[in-house]
């Protein structure tokens, strides 16, 4: 008999992995496809290291959104720069260019919110011409 609930998730029990064209970042699927079955988005639980970034990039018809729970960052995207804090959340409109780059003396965690899921896909990610 199973005991676990279905459709809880225990960040503890979550493999993370290296998204591609980040610095110092490792993620955690959290809720997605694989696990809970969800069809429509995917969070992601994201730690970046001091001095971690995602360099410049974009998402091919994926609307992506970050909730900044520790540390502070500097975003730019589509034309737009601004500084996070904790309780902060941005949003990367699909297709739009964006970099993300921790400014504290501590790593960030920051929730990550795509729709559709991603799936972490790197042959999707658009990077600069040039």
């Amino acid at each position: 008999m199973n005991t676990s609930p279905r459709y809880l998730v225990r960040s503890a029990a979550v493999p993370s992995f290296h998204p591609a064209n980040h610095t110092g970042t490792s993620n955690q699927r959290l809720i997605g496809p694989d696990n809970v079955g969800a069809r429509r988005m995917e969070v992601l639980l994201g730690t970046l290291e001091v001095g971690g970034q995602a360099l410049p990039h974009a998402h091919p018809g994926l609307e992506q959104a970050c909730y900044l729970l520790a540390g502070t960052a500097h975003v730019e995207v589509a034309g737009e720069a601004f500084d996070m804090v904790p309780g902060d959340m941005c949003f990367f409109p699909a297709d739009q260019m964006h970099v993300f780059r921790v400014t504290s003396d501590e790593p960030v965690k920051l929730l990550v919110i795509y729709s559709p899921p991603y799936g972490e896909s790197p042959d999707r990610v658009i990077r600069p011409q040039g």
